[in-house]
């Protein structure tokens, strides 16, 4: 009678056999595509610490928008932009955003599985709001922000500088809010595991300001809906998971638009997307070891910051 018990429980903290067959597909897809931009490059186009330096800008970029649901592009867009700029690499600023969605399709792909995975984990302690609810949020903010990015990239080529101002605005406000919220409720609230009425409402509104974003800067829905989801106090796996799968499922549909219709630097790509891949890989231990208060920080201070900077002096 022992060994049915004992399997049962095994099977039990198995995890679900499509999340194991959508890893295997993904990375099966990324090794492809990566293989065909390999072949197809200028492999002396760089220098060998001009692709280690392009290395390290994808992962630590990834890393931090896969521990903190912040989109790469908060660090890919000034990085790339200071470098095309001022001469180091030969990147066009027509190509930036663009580039900034293939590299993010890598690494937000890779931090979303590795979420899904600790979701799925039954050795876990905190997995976040329950399956069903969390596939409800999901479903909510891609449903809002999808159709928004998509509509966005059809009917504009270049940001108006009123939604510039405007999300840039937003991001600095609540930056600065998921900072005041948890310093004052340091050790006092407790993780949600419901969304309320007024939270979905809210992440609905969000979504679709972020699908604009999205379209515009490779970044916004992520950015918009881990730091309302830190003010609104839910564990970390559900904040953090939420928003890096919904920021990579919306550059997997936008990548398009930038694939078919501006050519990209591929050789400067070569070099950035394994760093990417890096980083999504590791994110999301960072973001536990660093932990809730302090993720929350860090991603409040390097949003609000880098937001203030876009507004201000940019």
């Amino acid at each position: 009678m022992a060994t049915p018990i004992n399997q049962t429980r095994t099977d039990a903290k198995r995890k679900p056999r499509w999340l194991a067959r959508t890893t295997a597909g993904a990375a099966a897809t990324m090794v492809a595509a990566y293989g065909g931009m390999a072949i197809s490059v200028d492999h002396s186009a760089l220098t060998a610490l001009e692709g280690l330096f392009l290395y390290l800008v994808g992962l630590g970029a990834a890393t931090i928008a896969n521990s903190t649901g912040v989109g790469g592009g908060v660090v890919f867009l000034p990085a790339f932009e200071f470098l095309g700029a001022n001469g180091h690499i030969a990147i066009v600023a027509g190509q930036i955003v663009g580039m900034s969605f293939i590299i993010q399709s890598f690494g937000m792909s890779t931090g979303s599985l590795r979420w899904l995975h600790r979701i799925h984990d039954a050795r876990g302690t905190d997995t976040g709001v329950p399956p069903a609810v969390f596939l409800r949020m999901l479903a909510l903010v891609l449903g809002c922000a999808l159709p928004a990015m998509l509509a966005t990239q059809a009917l504009h080529t270049s940001p108006p500088e009123a939604v510039l101002w405007a999300f840039k605005a937003v991001s600095v406000g609540l930056g600065m809010l998921v900072l005041v919220t948890s310093w004052l409720g340091r050790g006092r609230a407790q993780n949600r595991s419901h969304p309320t009425g007024v939270d979905y409402a809210a992440l609905a509104g969000l979504s679709l300001i972020g699908g604009v974003a999205t379209a515009f800067f490779s970044v916004g829905v992520g950015e918009l809906v881990a730091l309302y989801l830190f003010v609104r106090n839910f564990p970390l796996v559900t904040t953090a998971a939420l928003a890096v799968i919904a920021s990579a499922v919306s550059v997997l549909f936008g990548v398009w638009d930038h694939l078919l219709s501006t050519p990209q630097p591929w050789d400067i790509l070569l070099y950035v997307v394994p760093g990417a891949i890096t980083g999504g890989f590791i994110a999301r231990p960072f973001a536990e070891m660093l932990g809730p208060f302090r993720l929350k920080i860090f991603a409040a201070s390097w949003i609000t910051l880098s937001s203030a900077y876009l507004l201000f002096l940019a």
